[in-house]
């Protein structure tokens, strides 16, 4: 069912370009993620080791610290299944992603540039999930003295800055709908 409020520009730009994810760009994207995750973690296994020995970068802000995370974001956990709980919950928010947000995709830049980050970043920790026992690896230590941010990674950095884009463009989508439906 098509959105009555939309504009006829709108639903002309809508099917008269692919969506984001039948691109060569969006898979460069998801790929260059996916690759710059792996590749960090990797570096970070190798020469952050022993996990929890924090690694001054940018004084005592910014430290890479190695850290394994068998749940999910911001610690939470859900027992022994932890790891395939939510390595199958990725594989489903990745397709629902990519198809729920087709239309936006094709008429918005931002959202055609944020669900690829999002979908590399989500890659990314399935990745770990699948290959590690002890959970996905995590890093990047950013705080001041005892006050820390939960360590993370660079899929989680993605997926965050993917879903701000996503959620930028769905509010400027409303508002030019909005703006559409008063004149």
């Amino acid at each position: 069912m098509t959105n009555p409020t939309r504009s006829a520009t709108a639903s002309a730009v809508v099917n008269d370009v692919p969506a984001a994810s039948a691109t060569l760009r969006f898979w460069s994207l998801v790929l260059l993620i996916t690759a710059a995750d792996a590749i960090s973690k990797a570096l970070a296994v190798e020469y952050l080791a022993p996990r929890h020995i924090p690694h001054r970068i940018l004084g005592d802000v910014v430290r890479f610290t190695l850290a394994y995370n068998p749940g999910a974001a911001f610690g939470m956990h859900l027992g022994p299944a932890s790891r395939w709980i939510f390595a199958a919950l990725s594989v489903v928010i990745v397709v629902v992603l990519i198809r729920a947000t087709a239309d936006l995709t094709r008429i918005s830049r931002l959202a055609a540039f944020g669900v690829p980050v999002v979908v590399g970043g989500a890659i990314g920790n399935l990745l770990d999930r699948i290959r590690l026992r002890d959970g996905v690896v995590d890093f990047i230590d950013i705080g001041y003295g005892d006050v820390r941010f939960w360590t993370f990674n660079v899929a989680d950095t993605a997926v965050t800055i993917g879903a701000g884009c996503l959620v930028i463009a769905l509010w400027q989508l409303d508002k030019a709908q909005q703006q559409a439906t008063a004149s």
